[in-house]
Order: C-alpha cells, then structure tokens, then sequence
C-alpha cells in the first residue's frame, strides 16, 4: 500500500466532505482505489517476540516471507512510549536493512496529551503512518452512553494530532469491556470523524465473538471508509466451570487462523470486493494461557509462518478471477 502521506490525507478528507454535503454520512467506499500492482502487506505483532531484540525479530520475519514489523511501542514492548524519539528512528533502519517495513506501531495512546504527540512525532519521523491506539474500558453499567461521547471527544484530539504529524491513529475493535467492541459500535463512535483523520483497525476474531454469525460481515460494510489496518487472528469457543447457579460457561482460546470460528475466506473476500488492499499483521498471540497451546517464541514463529502461507493463499482465491 503506498505511504499515506499528505496528500492522501487531503484526497480522502475530500471525498468524506462530498459524501458527507450528499448523503449525510460518509460514501460506503472510501478505500482507495486499488491498483494492478498493489499486493496486501502482512506484517508481524512483535508481541509474542517480546524476548528477541528488533535485529533477531527482523531477521527471523523476513526468514519466513513477512514485509513488515507491527512493533510494540507501549509500556513492556520492544520500545517504550518515552524512548520512542531516540530509538524509533533505529528500528526502522534495521527494519529497512533486512528488506523490511515499519509497518505500523501498537501504542497506548488514549489522550492527546504530550507524550501522545512526541509518539506520534516520532512516528513520522521513523516513517510509520499509521499507529494502533489503546483501549477504553466500558465501566459502570447505565453509563455506556455518557462513556461514547468522551471516547469521542478523546478521538477527536487525537486526531488533530494525527493529522499534524501526517499519522493515522486506528481505533482496533476489541471484544470484551473494551469501547469499540464490536464493528457497529466502532462505527457509532467514528461516523462522525473523517476517515482522513482516525481509520478503523478491523479484527476478525473480536468481531466474530462479539458479532456472531453476521456482525464481522455488517461491521465491514459500515466501516468501509475508514478501514486501515486489519489483523489476522482466530479463535474457538471452549467450555469453562460453571457459574454458582449451575449454567455453563464458555471462553474463547485462540488458535491457528486456519481452525477457528472467524470466517477467514469469507471475511478476506469482503475486504476485497471493498477495495482493501492494505495492511494485515498477524497477531499470533499463542504464547500464554489463552492459546489453544503455549508456544515458545521458536514455535510461535513457525506457527506464524503457516498462518501466512494459509492467509496469502486465502487472499489469491478471493482474488481470483470468477
């Protein structure tokens, strides 16, 4: 996907101003335009890495086919948030030296405060356009509505701030007592906020769990204009203990992308008949607890490897020619 530089900033706030002045809301299909020559990248989350320095993670992504780095910049990642200006512009050298991409960071970032803003800074500065943001938590039911409108308000200051530093802060759509966990709850909060200035971090797994049989497929469709990254991940529903009244729980355990109950193929096909053809990071998240096994970095990498192998295959079908 091209660098989304300034001037993309302005195309696509232009065209969310005129289907804004004509329809009342933004066009269904704002994603760029794809060309003949665009392949979607796959980076990988450097998460289940966190063991391994940047040099050896670069090394050992590019062994297995990656075109780029989804780097942790928050608190325990590979770089902390305040080490960021000095460090970030490294990271991407030994990326690009490995015949790489920064692809993107994973921040904390929740508030337009200062060091919101020299993260972002030295974002641009190392060549990242694109940043994942935090998480808002949904505390104290009967309050969820009054939570919108300050998650809002807080997007909207961040999002000045992205637009000033030319970064697109993304707003990853997380199961659980997370705001947004669902893709129509993303799109209440970011229908009012110009895809130019916030993206949508769509996520099969979160959308699937919270979404059912049809939620990953309608909050595609409502997210359209502002999809910017999407992840790649799976999971299954497994039984746990029963509560005190005696009813049956269940939590989910995530698992290679191939197995899970996220329709992979059907969701990747509707990301392309919407034009996507952008950033996928593979979150391969199996290395504690809720992963269908625990893998040790070494294992995890090549768990990694057929993740990619099953998800670029997936992606040349649904590309294919009918």
């Amino acid at each position: 996907m091209p660098p989304f530089t300034r001037r993309r900033f302005v195309a696509r706030a232009a065209q969310a101003a005129v289907a804004i002045a004509t329809t009342s809301r933004f066009a269904p299909r704002l994603i760029a335009e794809p060309t003949s020559d665009q392949e979607p990248q796959f980076a990988g989350f450097t998460k289940s890495f966190r063991s391994w320095p940047i040099p050896e993670v670069c090394a050992r992504f590019k062994a297995i086919g990656l075109d780029g780095l989804d780097l942790t910049v928050r608190p325990g990642g590979h770089i902390e948030p305040q080490d960021a200006a000095r460090k970030l512009p490294g990271a991407a050298t030994v990326a690009r030296d490995h015949g790489l991409q920064l692809s993107m960071l994973t921040t904390a970032i929740v508030t337009a405060d200062r060091s919101a803003e020299e993260l972002l800074a030295a974002a641009a500065v190392a060549g990242v356009n694109r940043v994942k943001l935090g998480y808002y938590r949904y505390q104290n039911f009967g309050t969820l509505a009054a939570q919108f409108d300050e998650v809002r308000r807080q997007l909207a200051d961040i999002a000045k701030l992205g637009v000033k530093h030319d970064v697109l802060p993304c707003v990853h759509i997380h199961s659980g007592d997370n705001i947004p966990s669902s893709g129509a709850i993303a799109y209440m909060l970011l229908k009012d906020i110009s895809p130019a200035e916030i993206g949508a971090y769509v996520d099969p797994m979160h959308m699937t769990v919270e979404g059912g049989n049809d939620g990953c497929r309608q909050g595609l469709d409502l997210l359209a204009p502002w999809i910017a990254i999407s992840s790649l991940k799976n999971c299954r529903w497994v039984a746990a203990d029963r509560d005190e009244h005696g009813q049956q729980r269940y939590k989910f355990q995530k698992c290679p992308l191939a197995d899970g109950i996220a329709p992979l193929p059907q969701y990747l096909a509707r990301l392309h008949e919407l034009g996507y053809r952008g950033l996928y990071t593979l979150h391969s998240e199996y290395s504690d607890a809720g992963s269908w096994r625990v893998l040790n970095p070494d294992e995890c990498l090549e768990q990694t490897r057929i993740d990619l192998q099953y998800a670029r295959k997936v992606l040349r079908a649904v590309a294919a020619p009918s």
